[in-house]
């Protein structure tokens, strides 16, 4: 009559759509009273961890197969990109462990290598105890071939000094050994250096015993027994002359900051103003340039005196050098500009070495001042690119001596956190000068940011070339790479491929920094076509431009010149042709092209205007030239070339003699470069079929009489020379940097033997 509702557990039957719990209708005459029936249960549906992309993209169920159902039901592409990440909370637990088991072993292999590397430690420091594993080490690690240097004495003291491949020094010692090989008469290094005051003197004073009192207590205007100190009027001229010829070049000053130093020192009227060595060394500086551009009207000697104007306002050089000695402890920003000012001072007066040691403390001052790192920017844009403008002057000051003396460099870039300095307009209006822009993109400033993208490129050429030796040259065939014609080429390759580097900045400088050619003539080129002198153009702006382009020729003819090999003098002929060296004679081509090219503009420029009148750098520059050009007439008399060199020689002559009028280096220069054209043309001479003649005794061309002192004294001594000439040393000039070991072997040599003949 009634139904009996029973409830079951929902674990059982589970629960409906709607939330209400389900329930059993139980009829009575089917089941006894009292009796519960249990549902069957529902089959529980496969959990799947993360379904494949495509049922995930379309939302449908998908399983654990791989490929899917769903996928392979219908030809579909069944992936899932990120099956390995962790969907459910026990996978998660699962990789958890698993990376936990990953680390426990890598700790335990780690610790196994440690140990291991520690035992060998301990062992090869056992090992190395022995004087025999000692030498063994010492085998391994000299493998590499260096390319060595030579000791030679460059000032007024006997003392020699290192200078590295690069130098011109180094060339002008492998000159003389070919010259004494083929001549068979000494030639030492000092034939072919210049009177410079260097050689003369010890210091730039140029003082005698009793004028060495210190300078720093004496009133600015007293006189001295050997110079004087200016009278204000004075003084102001030479400032002046500053901002009108280094300030352009040099950006080591802010004209309106020293302007106003200048004039706080004058605190009492009628009084000596209070010392400053800022304001002494630019004095100095520019009483050594403008008194080396004033011809001193009868004709200069060769002879170096203490007048001379490379070293005119030393006095001010040397009361600059004791006001600095108080800052050192405690250096500022003046005190590196200072030491910067006086690098360039000394260079010019050809103090090679002190200008070196200067740029070491330099470096030092820059450091401690933190001018390495890029500057804080809580300070005013015109003093961080101030600062910038310093360090980077001195980073270019630094690479450039150093790859002129061939030593190593004591900045890097590895070292250098500070950007290069700023060039635009805003900047430019900040640098404390009135100059008027030169482009839309280019001021007044833009010359040094591309003079030092010059260096920069130079010298990162500079020091893949010199790296570079020890991989190409082993020293099986001689003592240096010259003995190994082979050798040389490949490494002449090598050159050729980061030369490029050079050929992309010129492509990168703005036409507003090029000097302009004649007819098709191209900049930084060496077509050797006349330029064009802007005649409207402001002073500083064409001086830019010429010293831009005449460091670039510089640059390139150093990194060139050491490809141009001198012939082998071996007195026997060798039993196979030398290698062909098409590429070495290029990279020689290439030195004396740039060499070319300096003098051409040199000889214009010096001719017609006053842009350079009194530049020793450029002095120095037109030197170096004109030596790489003479070494060529050595090394190939008879080239293509020859003839155009020769009369480059000439004009080389021609620029001395113009700086001549005013200083006695230059008629020195002159001198040498006249000597050495009367070898080479003898040379030219006596060759035939591009073999060396060398004669028995050299006579003609006036260069040794046959009865005069140059003469052997004896057959003894001529017999001694044969003998050195037959050494192995002597098969290859270019294997030895001296000749110090062939007149050991002969005992005394005559004293004439030294004689520079040929030398006006």
């Amino acid at each position: 009559m009634f139904t009996t509702f029973v409830g079951t557990p929902q674990s059982l039957t589970g629960s409906n759509k709607s939330g209400h719990t389900g329930g059993t209708l139980v009829s009575p005459s089917s089941e006894p009273a009292g009796t519960s029936v249990r549902a069957p249960p529902r089959p529980k549906r496969p959990q799947v961890a993360r379904a494949c992309d495509w049922c995930r993209v379309h939302r449908v169920k998908c399983d654990n197969n791989l490929p899917c159902k769903n996928c392979r039901s219908r030809g579909w592409q069944c992936s899932n990109k990120a099956s390995n990440e962790a969907r459910t909370l026990a996978h998660a637990y699962r990789e958890i462990d698993r990376l936990k088991q990953q680390v426990t072993e890598l700790e335990e292999q780690l610790k196994e290598e440690n140990n291991a590397a520690n035992n060998a430690s301990r062992s090869s420091s056992t090992k190395a105890s022995s004087p025999v594993d000692l030498n063994y080490m010492w085998e391994s690690t000299s493998t590499k071939k260096s390319w060595d240097g030579i000791e030679t004495s460059t000032a007024h003291s006997r003392q020699k000094t290192w200078y590295g491949p690069s130098s011109l020094f180094y060339f002008i010692s492998r000159m003389n050994s070919y010259l004494t090989a083929v001549f068979q008469q000494l030639h030492l290094d000092e034939q072919i250096q210049l009177n410079s005051v260097a050689k003369s003197f010890p210091t730039p004073n140029c003082s005698n015993p009793s004028d060495d009192q210190e300078l720093s207590s004496q009133e600015p205007n007293k006189g001295t027994s050997s110079g004087e100190f200016l009278t204000p009027t004075q003084e102001e001229y030479f400032l002046d002359l500053f901002w009108q010829s280094f300030h352009s070049s040099l950006l080591v000053l802010n004209e309106l900051d020293f302007k106003k130093h200048y004039k706080s020192l004058w605190v009492t009227p009628g009084k000596p103003r209070k010392p400053s060595a800022l304001v002494d060394i630019v004095i100095a500086l520019c009483m050594q340039y403008g008194m080396a551009g004033i011809p001193r009207g009868a004709r200069v000697s060769s002879d170096v005196d203490a007048d001379d104007p490379t070293i005119a306002g030393r006095w001010y050089y040397r009361r600059c050098q004791s006001l600095l000695t108080s800052e050192l402890e405690s250096p500022t920003i003046s005190t590196l500009q200072c030491q910067l000012l006086s690098v360039v001072y000394l260079c010019c007066a050809s103090f090679q070495n002190m200008a070196h040691s200067t740029l070491a403390l330099a470096v030092r001052t820059a450091q401690m001042l933190g001018l390495h790192f890029e500057p804080p920017e809580t300070l005013p844009l015109a003093e961080r690119e101030m600062r910038k403008r310093l360090y980077w002057s001195l980073y270019m000051a630094e690479s450039k001596t150093g790859m002129k003396l061939g030593r190593p460099f004591s900045l890097s870039l590895s070292t250098t956190l500070c950007s290069l300095p700023s060039d635009d307009h805003n900047v430019a209006m900040l640098a404390g000068s009135d100059f008027a822009p030169l482009g839309e993109n280019v001021t007044w400033l833009s010359y040094n940011l591309y003079n030092t993208k010059l260096i920069l490129a130079a010298r990162a050429v500079h020091t893949a070339l010199y790296d570079k030796y020890s991989e190409i040259y082993t020293g099986e065939k001689g003592t240096i790479i010259y003995d190994d014609l082979e050798a040389l080429e490949r490494y002449a390759d090598y050159l050729a491929t980061i030369m490029k580097t050079l050929d992309t900045w010129t492509v990168a400088v703005p036409d507003a920094l090029k000097t302009k050619r004649v007819g098709a003539g191209v900049a930084f080129s060496t077509d050797q076509s006349p330029l064009i002198v802007e005649r409207f153009a402001p002073l500083w702006l064409q001086r830019q431009r010429l010293l831009l382009e005449l460091l670039y020729h510089h640059l390139s003819m150093n990194l060139y010149r050491p490809f141009i090999a001198f012939p082998s003098t071996s007195p026997t002929p060798s039993s196979s042709p030398p290698p062909p060296t098409p590429v070495t004679q290029s990279h020689a081509n290439s030195a004396v092209n740039h060499g070319m090219a300096i003098t051409h503009i040199m000889h214009q420029i010096l001719s017609e205007t006053d842009i350079l009148c009194g530049w020793l750098e450029a002095f120095q520059w037109q030197w170096n030239a004109a030596v790489t050009m003479a070494g060529y007439l050595l090394a190939h008399p008879n080239s293509d070339i020859a003839g155009i060199v020769r009369q480059a020689v000439e004009r080389a002559v021609a620029v001395f003699e113009i700086f001549g009028r005013s200083f006695a280096a230059a008629n020195s220069a002159a001198a040498v470069m006249r000597d050495l054209t009367t070898k080479a043309d003898f040379l030219a001479s006596r060759t035939a079929d591009g073999q060396m003649q060398v004669p028995d005794h050299v006579v003609g061309a006036g260069l040794i009489e046959s009865s005069g002192p140059m003469m052997m004294h004896t057959n003894e001594d001529h017999v001694a020379m044969q003998n050195v000439m037959a050494m192995d040393t002597a098969f290859s000039i270019d294997s030895s940097t001296g000749l110090e070991m062939f007149w050991s072997a002969m005992g005394n040599v005559p004293d004439e033997w030294g004689y520079n003949f040929g030398a006006a």
